[in-house]
């Protein structure tokens, strides 16, 4: 089904993601001090720009796994339907772990993969959302580190998509319909 005609508005520039991860990065260390090792769970896909410039910002021994949840397929709306496409690749059992989101919205996702690494006992679960759109939480969820609140926009860029385009976008920018 071909798509409606868009463009793009920046919400975010990439220099005020840049600040925000350097100063959430040393908040994260601050927590996380002394750990023998972090394990950084990336949510695919929509983290993947945000976890690399993130861990690239904390000075703590780690390692990196991703787990792949959907809740939205090509749409613009969440089906409240999470489907864990991908698990994890090693035990978090005795670990610290930090879980790393794009976006919390309805706030299914996080509180599905919440549940879900909690049942495997890692010693500390903490969670970082790049963006938080507060007015659209229909689960009681909120991350332990947040970038950016947003307002009920739907947005691409920093790795973001619509229907997998405009990840590549440096920015988070808003998406507007032309038609």
């Amino acid at each position: 089904m071909p798509q409606r005609p868009y463009v793009i508005d920046q919400m975010i520039s990439a220099k005020s993601i840049a600040a925000r991860i350097e100063t959430l990065s040393h908040d994260i260390h601050d927590a996380f001090e002394g750990t023998d090792k972090l394990v950084v769970v990336g949510l695919l896909r929509g983290s993947f720009v945000f976890i690399a410039d993130l861990v690239r910002e904390l000075d703590l021994p780690l390692e990196v796994d991703f787990l792949e949840a959907s809740s939205y397929g090509d749409g613009m709306e969440s089906s409240r339907e999470v489907r864990i496409l991908k698990d994890l690749r090693g035990a978090i059992e005795g670990r610290d772990v930090l879980v790393v989101e794009d976006i919390i919205d309805t706030g299914y996702t996080m509180h599905h993969v919440q549940r879900l690494l909690a049942s495997r006992k890692p010693a500390r679960l903490k969670t970082i959302a790049l963006l938080d759109k507060p007015t659209r939480r229909e689960v009681d969820v909120k991350a332990d580190w947040t970038g950016f609140e947003i307002p009920d926009e739907f947005v691409v860029g920093y790795g973001i998509d619509f229907a997998q385009r405009n990840r590549n976008l440096p920015y988070i920018g808003k998406v507007r319909f032309t038609e």
